[in-house]
């Protein structure tokens, strides 16, 4: 880790990477960071290995649906994410991806989260709003950052039905990300959480627009699945942080979905190649290769 990554050290020791700062260096390259959920040991191995293997900066994720599937619960997962993320050799960022309470927040807040998102996208905008502030206020007493999100992708993090999609309007985003204080602007102009059905249709005059009248960087959900032209698209027009999983983990399925192993770890080990090489070739959209 070096400081040109924006590193911090003190004494000696070095801090985590927060998400503002992970930004930073998305901003100064024109370029995105990707940013992964990790919902257990496997695919931490295969998201860190892969952004060793480009020397990226990479932004690794829990999110509060992992725990609402059965997946893993956050103060299982927070201590292993952040020390597979302190001996990396790469900057990277532990996130809290789409918190939907303001005590989970403040959880994951005290296990060393050093950036959140509080996503209250699917409230009345007044509550959404002041629960933001209140997020980004607790944020700040840590030194972390906060994502928050103006306006709905319908589908939840699951895959499961989340109402309609409401995209974002340019004037909302700047004037809910200058009155709450956020870090980092999560916004719908097209995209969805899991598999898609058929191509998505960006709306990139939305994007633009929005990009050119707010001062956070821009982050796009629902980024597995996406051409490789349009997240080159939206990285120009100001995406500085796409989040992917699903594609990822269909990766790791395929690998193994046709084979008969004689033991356990064999598979586990096919899973993690085919994960790693699947967010290789994510990062390296992301990062203009």
């Amino acid at each position: 880790k070096t400081a040109s990554y924006c590193v911090l050290f003190y004494g000696g020791i070095t801090v985590l990477v927060t998400l503002k700062n992970i930004l930073k260096i998305a901003e100064a390259k024109k370029c995105a960071i990707g940013s992964f959920n990790t919902p257990n040991f496997e695919s931490l191995k295969a998201v860190i290995g892969a952004a060793e293997q480009l020397n990226q900066p990479v932004i690794i994720m829990h999110a509060q649906v992992h725990e609402e599937m059965g997946l893993c619960k956050m103060e299982e997962i927070a201590p292993i994410m952040l020390f597979m993320a302190d001996r990396a050799r790469v900057p990277v960022c532990v996130h809290l991806d789409h918190g939907t309470d303001l005590d989970y927040v403040k959880k994951g807040l005290d296990l060393g989260f050093t950036s959140v998102m509080y996503d209250g996208s699917t409230l009345p905008n007044e509550i959404n709003f002041a629960n933001t502030a209140i997020a980004v206020e607790m944020a700040r007493k840590t030194g972390a950052s906060v994502e928050a999100e103006i306006g709905s992708m319908g589908a939840r993090e699951s895959g499961a039905e989340g109402g309609e999609s409401i995209y974002t309007t340019p004037q909302a985003a700047k004037k809910f990300s200058e009155e709450t204080g956020i870090d980092a602007l999560a916004c719908a102009f097209g995209t969805a959480h899991g598999i898609y059905l058929k191509k998505p249709k960006l709306d990139f005059e939305r994007l633009d627009e929005i990009n050119k009248i707010t001062d956070v960087p821009i982050v796009m959900h629902g980024g597995s699945g996406v051409s490789h032209e349009d997240y080159r698209k939206v990285i120009a027009l100001g995406v500085r942080k796409i989040n992917y999983y699903t594609y990822m983990a269909k990766a790791g399925a395929e690998a193994i979905s046709q084979k008969t192993y004689g033991q356990f770890h064999d598979a586990v080990g096919d899973a993690i190649a085919a994960m790693k090489a699947d967010v290789e070739g994510a990062m390296k959209v992301f990062c203009g290769r």
